[in-house]
């Protein structure tokens, strides 16, 4: 298995149902009418049908050990997946989930759909899948091995998350610009981003997970074509109100009436009307963003400053938009750059549309100092007038540059601090790890650090609730930092119910008295926690400490960290362990 992961696309063969009549049983008999996919592709493509598909796969386990494999079938969008697995009798149980379902329905955590297997010493076993949607049957289904797939599940979400996190950080800077400036421009730029967070995260299947995990049916999916014409109809407005396309191409302005007249009409249709209306609604969009692109370049030619920023933006974005389209077809190799093509032009896109305004600014600006000196040099015989005038300006300029500035220092400590536990964030962790590892290295001093887990905190939130694991992540994340009082060392959040610290020029030892304290501090919070085996709620900490040596980075010591931590709940958690 290259990489730790294999396309099972080339290993299924596929029974189409025209009528969605069969059960498992009448499928099952049907064997010899599965026919072979007969594609090397990562995905099964369908495209837009009413059919439901009924996949077979034969695993076997050629060795003497039993293996252990994650399946993946990586469409957030399928609506109903019926998983059926024989026991080792031979009888089959089945597993139903999809978009249409409740997210608890899911075997495993995740956006996508995860099939936990392990194949017995010389075993081999036939899986049958039946698949139905609402929208394209697209369907990439992936074998893995589980440490493989732990990284690329924690790689994929923390792309997610810098995605996310980035697209909320300029939400909140428009924001405050709007509430700042008053102008409707800024307004319409966070209505596009909003819905444009709405529509990927629909599609990617994490507003599923974390939005609205107790709705199925047809929500999920509708959300996603929702936000995407919603999100294309506010940037249309945008568009049009920023290049003013009115007065700059009037003819073809009429172009940018019909799209807005479509794009907030398209929405009726989804909610109606989804399964008849998704795939013309699909290629209708398909024509939309070159006729955008169109105005954009014409404008651009008629060297209209802000069509410079929008072209290049929204090229950008359909440049993204096309790379991961083409990837999921299996027309483009899957890459990180593919992969994440959608969210890798929408965030290129919103900073290069939040440069536009920061210029849309700056020529205000010098349009009204512009204007000032024609009048001074027009009305000469009012110069005190002007000129108190002219101050008065001034004063309102440097009063909005402090706002502004007020705005982005509150921006800036937003992004470093987690907005939970108020304790440092990932970003601020990885700064200051960067840091200190530099110095470190120069000075030739140890650099300890730790990873803490919340041991069971999954079960603890399921029994207690959100609301209560939030409150046992602030407490947990205050006694952590209570332990370390130096000027240098750092606390923070690093994902989940997962904490660092970074203590530098602390040996090994030092740093295991320091995650010694750590555990015994918090379990004497005593938090009650029944799903534990004493009953409270207690931590696991990995710790790594050495002097950083040429070749290294600060990589090194983190996965160092990571591997004790794994050791710590190995030896039965409560516990600290150092590499």
């Amino acid at each position: 298995m290259p990489h730790g992961s294999l396309s099972l696309t080339p290993y299924l063969t596929v029974l189409e149902d025209l009528q969605s009549v069969l059960d498992f049983d009448a499928a099952r008999q049907r064997a010899s009418a599965f026919r072979s996919a007969g594609k090397a592709d990562e995905a099964l493509s369908f495209g837009y049908t009413r059919s439901t598909y009924w996949l077979r796969l034969e695993l076997t386990n050629p060795t003497d050990k039993p293996l252990d494999r994650m399946l993946e079938i990586s469409n957030a969008r399928l609506s109903d997946i019926q998983f059926y697995r024989p026991d080792a009798q031979g009888r089959y149980s089945v597993h139903r989930t999809g978009s249409a379902h409740p997210y608890a329905t899911r075997p495993y955590p995740n956006r996508y759909y995860v099939y936990t297997l392990q194949l017995a010493p010389h075993a081999q076993e036939v899986i049958y899948v039946r698949i139905w949607s609402e929208g394209a049957k697209l369907i990439p289904m992936t074998l893995w091995e589980p440490i493989a797939y732990a990284a690329y599940e924690r790689q994929d979400y923390l792309v997610q998350g810098a995605y996310f996190g980035t697209a909320l950080a300029m939400t909140l800077f428009n924001l405050v610009l709007f509430l700042t400036l008053r102008d409707r421009l800024y307004l319409l730029y966070v209505a596009f981003v909003l819905f444009t967070v709405i529509a990927l995260s629909g599609q990617n299947g994490l507003a599923h997970e974390w939005l609205w995990p107790a709705i199925g049916g047809s929500w999920p999916n509708k959300a996603a074509s929702l936000g995407f014409s919603l999100s294309a109809g506010m940037l249309t407005v945008f568009m049009r109100r920023m290049i003013n396309t009115r007065e700059v191409v009037p003819r073809l302005d009429w172009i940018l009436r019909v799209l807005l007249v479509f794009f907030f009409t398209a929405p009726i249709a989804t909610i109606f009307f989804y399964v008849e209306t998704a795939g013309q609604i699909t290629t209708a969009w398909a024509v939309c963003s070159p006729l955008i692109m169109l105005v954009g370049v014409v404008c651009a030619l008629k060297r209209q400053r802000s069509a410079y920023y929008f072209t290049a933006a929204f090229v950008l974005l359909f440049v993204g938009n096309s790379s991961s389209s083409l990837a999921a077809l299996a027309i483009l190799p899957h890459n990180p750059l593919t992969n994440y093509g959608s969210q890798i032009g929408s965030c290129v896109e919103m900073m290069m549309l939040a440069f536009a305004l920061a210029d849309r600014v700056n020529v205000m600006r010098r349009e009204k100092e512009t204007a000032q000196r024609e009048a001074l040099e027009a009305q000469a015989n009012l110069i005190v007038g002007l000129q108190a005038s002219e101050r008065m300006l001034e004063l309102r300029v440097e009063q909005r540059t402090h706002e502004l500035q007020v705005a982005n220092d509150h921006l800036a400590a937003l992004s470093m601090t987690d907005g939970l536990t108020g304790i440092a964030n990932r970003r601020r962790f990885d700064e200051v790890l960067a840091a200190e590892w530099g110095r470190a290295a120069r000075q030739q001093h140890p650099l300890a650090i730790g990873l803490l887990d919340i041991d069971f905190f999954k079960q603890y939130n399921d029994h207690y609730g959100h609301q209560a694991g939030d409150d046992c992540l602030r407490r947990v994340a205050q006694a952590f930092k209570a332990q370390l009082q130096r000027g240098g060392d750092l606390v923070a959040r690093y994902g989940g119910e997962e904490f660092v610290f970074i203590a530098p020029a602390v040996d090994a030892e030092r740093a295991m008295r320091i995650a010694d304290a750590v555990c015994k501090a918090i379990e004497s919070l005593g938090l009650p926690h029944i799903k534990t085996p004493g009953g409270t709620l207690t931590v696991s900490i990995g710790v790594a400490a050495w002097i950083p040596l040429p070749g290294t980075s600060s990589q090194d010591i983190l996965r160092a960290a990571d591997q004790a931590l794994y050791r710590a709940k190995q030896l039965g958690r409560n516990r600290a362990e150092v590499h």
